[in-house]
């Protein structure tokens, strides 16, 4: 069948309050836990940043070359861009 997801029934043993907290967050967005965990692993595994984007990414971390935002210009900022 095309497009029908093949589901493999695994087991994992998880932290307590691990599950206890995957819980609460699969409740808040009205979801099963086991959708709420297939979603974010989903996320994890598929939405790996560009090359470009963990440059940026790790520069940010770093601190290195940053540039200091002037609040009190910001509309100037803005309208530079």
């Amino acid at each position: 069948m095309i497009g029908t997801a093949t589901k493999v029934q695994t087991a994992f043993r998880l932290d307590k309050d691990l599950i206890s907290r995957l819980k609460l967050k699969a409740k808040k967005e009205n979801r099963s836990l086991n959708n709420y965990v297939e979603t974010v692993l989903m996320d994890i595994v598929y939405n790996e940043p560009n090359d470009e984007t963990v440059k940026a990414i790790e520069e940010a971390r770093s601190g290195k070359q940053m540039e200091r935002l002037d609040v009190d210009n910001l509309e100037s900022f803005v309208a530079e861009l």
